[in-house]
């Protein structure tokens, strides 16, 4: 891990990087009911939505190396607690270009979402991970992120 710093902004004309990272949200193993394809279309199809919608609950920042160049992503939304109404600040997109892995991005891009989440008075910065991105999900416990809630899924036949 290296102690670069990183330009975070508010993403502009970022649609293709952005998009270009959605394969690296099913570069493990996904649950047997998942389909690979079907997880990247789902994906691109979200943030396609929010990239040109530009939804009034959704923020996606962009992060930038030394040179000005896009090493990573995030996508912010705003949300509404079910048990205590209060703001929440959840993580829907998370993703660092493969070349940049280790350098300390993804640490940059989750201390702005908690800074954006203080800023914005929210209570909690949410996240929803698969259990086979055991990369990512040491990053996060390594953060400080717990379970909150488990989402079980179980497929109808």
């Amino acid at each position: 891990m290296s102690d670069a710093t990183y330009l975070i902004r508010l993403a502009e004309d970022d649609d293709d990087f952005i998009l270009g990272l959605v394969p690296r949200f099913v570069d493990f193993s996904l649950p047997p009911w998942r389909r690979r394809h079907e997880c990247i279309e789902g994906i691109r199809n979200d943030l396609r939505r929010h990239l040109d919608e530009q939804p009034a609950n959704s923020y996606l920042f962009v992060a930038e190396d030394d040179d000005g160049e896009p090493v990573g992503f995030i996508h912010l939304q705003k949300t509404q607690d079910y048990f205590t109404g209060r703001n929440n600040c959840h993580i829907s997109d998370l993703a660092v270009a493969e070349p940049q892995e280790g350098r300390g991005v993804g640490r940059a891009l989750l201390e702005h979402a908690e800074a954006w989440a203080r800023e914005h008075r929210c209570q909690l910065v949410t996240l929803a991970v698969f259990p086979g991105n055991e990369r990512a999900r040491a990053i996060y416990e390594n953060a400080g992120y717990a379970a909150d809630l488990l989402r079980l899924a179980k497929p109808v036949r």
